[in-house]
C-alpha cells in the first residue's frame, strides 16, 4: 500500500463509503464522510481515514487493495470485510 499516494489522493477529499461482508450479513449503508487525514495507526498494522480529530476508519496493511481513477477498495481476507471508498464529486 503506498501510503504518501493514498494521503495526497482522499486528505481533505469527499467520499462515499462501504464496507462490505463477504458472508452477505447485515450490510452496513453506504456512508458519505469527509476525509480530514490518512495515518498509520500507532502500531502500524492499519491506516486510519479520520472523519475529524477523533473518529476515523481502520482499514488492515495486509488488505488487497484495487484502484481506479474515482474508486480505492481494500479487502480483509481475515475478516472477510472490504472497504471501498468512491470519491464524490463536488459542484
Amino acid at each position: 500500500m503506498d501510503i504518501k499516494k493514498i494521503q495526497e489522493r482522499f486528505a481533505g477529499a469527499e467520499v462515499e463509503i462501504a464496507i462490505q461482508d463477504r458472508d452477505g450479513g447485515d450490510q452496513a449503508p453506504v456512508v458519505s464522510k469527509s476525509i480530514k487525514k490518512v495515518q498509520l495507526c500507532p502500531d502500524g498494522t492499519h491506516l486510519r481515514f479520520y472523519f475529524d480529530d477523533f473518529y476515523f476508519l481502520a482499514v488492515p496493511l495486509a488488505s488487497q487493495v484495487t484502484e481506479s481513477a474515482g474508486l480505492w477498495s481494500a479487502a480483509d481476507e481475515e475478516s472477510g470485510l472490504t472497504y471501498t471508498f468512491k470519491k464524490v464529486q463536488v459542484f
